[in-house]
């Protein structure tokens, strides 16, 4: 085969290479994929990453550095899998109220463009899949494993019954943490329970934040949550809880062991605990909004931490 036969050959597979991708792209299954990746908030990953944090955390203190790397691949996954199925089941259960509040009438399943029957398919098919994953971990992860699961379908409807759904939020993110610790020691320590604390404490104060961005919206139809239950005493609860978590995370250093790097992590944590005050101050909602995505930035401060002291604690 000469050169010019071996280019003619090239062009015709990459001409039809092109007319597929380009045929796939202008498929129905194609739109109703992207509607998917739209309910699960793929374009919106801080959900991911603010239950990523803790749960890395975890392993990491579990296993006393790098945990296995089978365990590690579980638990990321899951993390992804579980909170886009909390996305999904949190539309289906506000299906209702998000026609009502100005930042969620759009959202597929409320605007119509997905069905009921598509997002409850969606939900069960993204939770039976981190089932799975998690079948490959020892009996005690595989026994926390239904706790998380209660935990995951619940929080959607508490926010109807109670003004915590923020706290119930934090025990739904923060199970991972036990699950996560059992996975790689086999066992859960004292230590696994004030990382769940922490985990439950943080996101009580970040999703506060989150809730007096729809306050107004919360009060007229009559959804519940912290940010309505503290009123004018927001900020200064908030900040009693960022305070409590602070304290937590020194208690689990020192059960843990750690040094100066973690601590580095923490005071980092506890400064951006005081932007985020700042944020706050005036509660306007956009700035109350950017003060609940700061929180990542606070997570993988406390992430950093516990890798750096693992790393390189040992050689200080």
């Amino acid at each position: 085969m000469n050169l010019a036969t071996a280019q003619d050959k090239l062009k015709s597979l990459l001409h039809k290479l092109d007319q597929w991708i380009t045929h796939a792209a202008q498929s129905p299954w194609m739109d109703r994929l992207a509607l998917y990746a739209e309910l699960i908030r793929l374009d919106k990953p801080i959900g991911i990453l603010l239950l990523l944090w803790p749960t890395l955390v975890a392993l990491w203190i579990a296993a006393q550095g790098w945990p296995d790397f089978g365990v590690l691949f579980v638990f990321v996954a899951g993390v992804f899998l579980m909170r886009s199925a909390g996305c999904a089941i949190n539309d289906y259960a506000d299906r209702h109220i998000d026609r009502k509040v100005a930042r969620t009438q759009n959202r597929p399943l409320t605007s119509g463009r997905v069905t009921e029957k598509e997002t409850l398919l969606v939900f069960a098919a993204l939770s039976a899949t981190a089932f799975v994953l998690v079948l490959f971990m020892n009996n005690l992860t595989i026994m926390l494993s239904f706790v998380g699961i209660a935990l995951a379908v619940s929080y959607p409807f508490m926010k109807r019954y109670h003004y915590l759904p923020q706290v119930h939020l934090g025990a739904a993110f923060g199970w991972a943490v036990p699950m996560a610790f059992a996975a790689q020691a086999d066992e859960v320590q004292p230590v696994t329970w004030l990382l769940f604390m922490a985990t439950v404490l943080w996101a009580t104060a970040y999703d506060t934040m989150y809730g007096m961005v729809d306050r107004e919206d919360d009060m007229k139809i009559g959804v519940k949550s912290t940010a309505i239950l503290f009123g004018s005493a927001d900020k200064l609860i908030i900040g009693i809880i960022q305070a409590i978590l602070i304290i937590d995370m020194l208690l689990i250093g020192q059960q843990a062991n750690l040094g100066g790097f973690y601590y580095i992590g923490v005071v980092v944590a506890a400064v951006l605990s005081l932007w985020q005050q700042y944020l706050i101050k005036d509660r306007q909602p956009e700035l109350c909004f950017k003060a609940f995505l700061n929180n990542n930035y606070l997570g993988l401060a406390w992430f950093a931490g516990v890798l750096l002291d693992y790393q390189f604690g040992a050689m200080t």
